[in-house]
């Protein structure tokens, strides 16, 4: 079956969430320093994640690996949750794993790299802003799997209000094309 000549907007990105927690601003008293955790150990999990900012929805996959396998299976991740009959244009930094000739890109996906050094073209950047100021932020975590946890609880807390993935990730100059 050909696919229609529909474009699903998908911009795909992944994170590193882990013990060496993000600070975020707080508020505070002025000239206070209020107290926050920290940790300083060293596990972490990546979140791959994509959104379509049209249908305010995506897809994600915690990966214990930011690698050509892990990508690989995020794309096809993807792929399942494009609406039938569309494609996927998805957005991709310069990072190794994603223009690796063993990439294995499904059909109803073509991959769209930005220029090097330009992360702020990319919408999904501001779902990991979003995910580690409002989910993920001033946290300790004991172990990997807790870590997991967390990320798929702040990524399912996301995609679950629509307003919000629709209002974080979508720019003028990306635009759905039907034709």
């Amino acid at each position: 079956m050909v696919p229609e000549p529909a474009l699903g907007l998908d911009p795909r990105d992944e994170a590193r969430i882990g013990q060496k927690g993000t600070l975020t601003r707080i508020w505070a008293r002025r000239g206070s320093r209020p107290r926050k955790p920290r940790d300083s150990r060293y596990a972490w999990a990546y979140l791959f994640g994509a959104t379509c900012p049209e249908r305010a929805t995506g897809a994600a996959l915690v990966m214990p690996y930011a690698d050509t396998e892990a990508m690989t299976r995020h794309l096809v991740e993807i792929s399942a949750n494009v609406a039938p009959g569309s494609h996927a244009l998805v957005v991709a930094d310069r990072a190794g794993w994603h223009g690796s000739g063993e990439l294995t890109v499904p059909d109803n996906i073509t991959l769209l790299p930005l220029p090097s050094a330009a992360p702020e073209l990319n919408p999904q950047e501001n779902v990991w802003e979003w995910l580690r100021k409002n989910k993920l932020a001033l946290r300790v975590f004991d172990s990997y799997d807790d870590i997991v946890e967390a990320c798929c609880q702040a990524w399912n807390d996301f995609i679950a209000d629509p307003a919000t993935v629709a209002s974080v990730t979508r720019r003028d100059w990306a635009k759905a094309v039907k034709t």
